[in-house]
C-alpha cells in the first residue's frame, strides 16, 4: 500500500497518525492521500486530515503536535481555525503542509466514527469509507475531484452509489448548491457510456 503514495509522505503520514492518535482525537485521513491510497494512485503534495475535535480542544491539540514533529505553518493559526475549521499545519522533517478539518456537521462525525484502520507501512493510518470519499469528492467538485470519483469507482465498482447520491442531494439543498446532484450525475452518466457495450450493425470482415 506505501507505493501508492511518494516515500517522502509515510514518515509524515505515521508522525500525524500518531499525534491524532496520542490525542485521543477521532480523525481520518482525507484528500488526494485517501483517494491515492483506497482509487487511483495520483501526485499529491498535502495531507489533509479531518478531525472531530471540540473548539475549546484546539489550542491544546496544537501545542501537543510539536512532539511529532508537525507545527504552525501560518501565524495565528487558531484564528484562521476560528474562521475556517482549518489547521494549517506543516511536517517539519519533511517539509509536507498538513491541513487539519475541524469538522463538526453531522455527516462529517457520522463518516470519522466509521473510518476503517489500514495497515500503511507498519502504521494503522484510518481512512473514510469508500462512500464517504465519494460524497466529500462530489461535495468538493473540483476537476480533481470528480477524477478521483472515477478513479474510486473504477476500483470500488460496487460502491453503494445511491447512498452517495443521497448525501450530495442533502448537502446541495442545505448550501443552495444546485448544481451538485448534477454534476455527480453527469459524471456517473459518462461511466456508464464508456462502460456500455457496442451495439447495432455487426462490423464487416475485411476480404483478402
Amino acid at each position: 500500500m506505501t507505493e501508492r503514495v511518494p516515500p517522502l509522505f509515510v514518515g509524515a503520514l505515521a508522525d500525524l497518525t500518531e499525534w491524532l492518535a496520542a490525542a485521543d482525537v477521532p480523525a481520518m485521513v482525507v484528500g488526494g492521500i485517501a483517494a491515492s491510497i483506497l482509487g487511483r494512485p495520483r501526485a499529491t503534495r498535502d495531507i489533509d486530515a479531518l478531525a472531530i475535535v471540540p473548539a475549546a480542544q484546539w489550542s491544546g491539540l496544537l501545542e501537543s503536535a510539536a512532539a511529532h514533529g508537525i507545527a504552525p505553518r501560518i501565524e495565528n493559526p487558531l484564528s484562521f481555525a476560528d474562521r475556517t475549521r482549518v489547521l494549517l499545519l506543516r511536517h517539519t522533517r519533511s517539509a509536507i503542509d498538513i491541513d487539519v478539518i475541524l469538522g463538526g456537521l453531522r455527516f462529517e462525525i457520522d463518516a470519522v466514527s466509521r473510518a476503517r484502520q489500514h495497515d500503511f507501512g507498519g502504521t494503522q493510518v484510518r481512512l473514510p469509507q469508500v462512500e464517504d470519499l465519494l460524497t466529500m469528492k462530489a461535495i468538493a467538485h473540483r476537476p480533481q475531484d470528480l477524477r478521483d470519483i472515477d478513479g474510486l469507482l473504477d476500483v470500488f465498482p460496487e460502491a453503494d452509489v445511491e447512498r452517495v447520491r443521497r448525501f450530495v442531494q442533502e448537502f446541495a439543498a442545505a448550501a443552495d448548491l444546485a448544481d451538485l446532484p448534477v454534476e455527480f450525475e453527469k459524471l456517473l452518466e459518462q461511466r456508464r457510456s464508456r462502460a456500455a457495450p457496442i451495439t447495432g450493425r455487426r462490423a464487416h470482415r475485411p476480404i483478402g
